[in-house]
């Protein structure tokens, strides 16, 4: 058994050849104007200033500060998530910037955390290592730091999430300190010893994952999704560098879900997450790849499309969802009641426990669960729709939903079951509730905001030579990559 980023992954392979027109919000054009000249109201930053502080103190309180290690959710007991701890070691720097935490008590979690991954055990084992030819398993335990499980595979993606934080690491913590100096050491260590070649089980592309018993999972990574950031650090990579071929491989089926969706004409794909994802480390504001020139658009604005077909497609509403509209919406990978089917007088009605919702050319899986993270991790994107959204849903439903931790990871308007369920609890005068927050949810959404406010960590990761190396060699050109090329030739021929 797989864990659940194989599965959520994992496309639809009948593709939807007719276009479903929702009410649209506004014309490309027009949309990318508000978003650019958006400014939030006093009131709208304070929630943003509130949601951002209590989102990245689910990090910090959750962590076991001796390994660094952080739970897939919380609270609650819970095994360790990888992709959770490279969204928590970039939140670390947020947390300095914005003063939540001092510089020093960043610094030390960011070395126990690095520690470990760099003295962990790594073998061909079932049950006695941490990962194996520099990859980790997706669920670690808490405590040991071993693999959690015999179905948990060793994930190419979420050990990408997980250098995601290392990188900002490295390239964040700049000082000249002996401490500043070995996190700069390690990240470097952890990121080097990954072998992105091993995992090419069907060269050129990157297979998702791998355990000792089933050996590499029989798929790969191919056609846009989250696996962008896996090929573009496995590109950058100093000592097991994959090839560019393996970049066009990626892309070589995104046609297949270019097309028109509620009203926008974008690259597909259904679930919030895998447009926010490597979004959250990598600024793709003005670049682009062979693929990009050829549509004439980058992938920012692509996924700024993708976020105004998901409002509209809660503004059309096709399945009738209770509470659905302009400023309650969000369909991502969260999760939801459980696996429950309701017999009605219009048909039967099923419920889904953890499962990649979204709405999309690729497919539609909408059972009324809405998901925060959508919305909050897509403000850079569409500030203009996703602040009045994140208000909206605070006013509205934060009674139930908003906690010392932000928001909680899904809400269902829609299921009012009395009946046992694995998380959450069902509210009369809601629906279903999540009592747990998700740290694959929680990162995006604490990243996303202080990347609209301040660009901070595009801004870090841009320093980083690595991704600089990996966009290039998978042909990315202008933007950033071109300012900061002229900077560093005019720095050299400088006397």
């Amino acid at each position: 058994m797989f864990s659940r980023s194989f599965f959520r992954a994992l496309r639809v392979n009948t593709f939807v050849f007719f276009f479903v027109l929702g009410a649209s919000a506004a014309s490309p054009a027009s949309a990318k104007d508000r978003s650019d000249h958006f400014v939030a109201s006093p009131q709208q930053q304070a929630m943003l200033n509130d949601i951002e502080q209590r989102t990245f103190r689910w990090f910090w309180d959750s962590a076991n500060p001796d390994n660094g290690l952080i739970p897939d959710h919380y609270p609650g007991k819970s095994f360790s998530s990888i992709a959770a701890v490279g969204f928590g070691l970039t939140a670390y720097g947020v947390g300095v910037e914005r003063g939540y935490i001092k510089r020093e008590q960043a610094v030390d979690r960011t070395l126990a955390t690095l520690r470990f991954f760099e003295n962990a055990p790594e073998n061909d084992s079932e049950d006695d290592a941490t990962g194996y030819h520099g990859f980790f398993y997706h669920f670690l335990n808490m405590k040991t730091g071993k693999r959690h499980g015999r179905w948990t595979e060793l994930s190419s993606v979420d050990t990408t999430l997980l250098l995601g934080g290392v990188l900002f690491s490295q390239s964040y913590y700049d000082r000249d300190t002996p401490k500043e100096k070995e996190i700069r050491q390690l990240a470097d260590d952890i990121y080097r010893k990954v072998d992105w070649s091993w995992m090419q089980a069907r060269a050129p592309l990157i297979s998702m994952g791998w355990t000792p018993g089933g050996k590499f999972i029989p798929a790969d990574w191919k056609g846009y999704c989250e696996g962008m950031m896996v090929y573009v650090f496995a590109l950058g990579s100093p000592t097991h560098a994959v090839q560019p071929d393996a970049w066009k491989a990626w892309t070589s089926t995104n046609d297949l879900t270019w097309g028109t969706y509620q009203g926008q004409t974008f690259l597909g794909f259904a679930p919030m997450f895998g447009h926010q994802y490597s979004q959250t480390w990598i600024d793709f504001r003005g670049i682009r790849d062979d693929w990009n020139r050829k549509h004439d658009l980058d992938y920012f604005e692509n996924s700024r499309r993708a976020t105004i077909s998901q409002r509209n497609y809660a503004i059309a509403n096709p399945r009738n969802r209770t509470g659905y509209g302009a400023n309650v919406w969000g369909l991502t990978a969260s999760n939801g009641p459980g696996n429950f089917t309701v017999h009605g007088k219009d048909g039967d009605d099923a419920f889904e426990g953890y499962s990649a919702r979204g709405a999309g050319l690729d497919y539609v899986r909408d059972d009324g669960t809405l998901a925060p993270t959508a919305v909050g991790g897509s403000i850079v994107f569409a500030p203009e729709l996703v602040v009045p959204a994140l208000a909206e849903m605070k006013q509205r439903y934060g009674k139930y939903i908003y906690n010392q931790y932000g928001f909680v990871d899904a809400f269902n308007p829609s299921f009012h079951i009395q009946t046992p369920l694995r998380t959450g609890k069902v509210v009369p005068e809601l629906g279903w509730v999540d009592d747990e927050q998700l740290g694959i949810d929680q990162g995006p959404i604490v990243l996303m905001i202080e990347n609209w406010r301040s660009d901070f960590v595009w801004k870090v990761m841009q320093k980083n030579p690595y991704v600089r190396k990996g966009l290039e060699r998978a042909g990315f050109t202008g933007g950033w990559l071109d300012h900061h090329a002229d900077a560093q030739n005019r720095a050299a021929a400088t006397p």
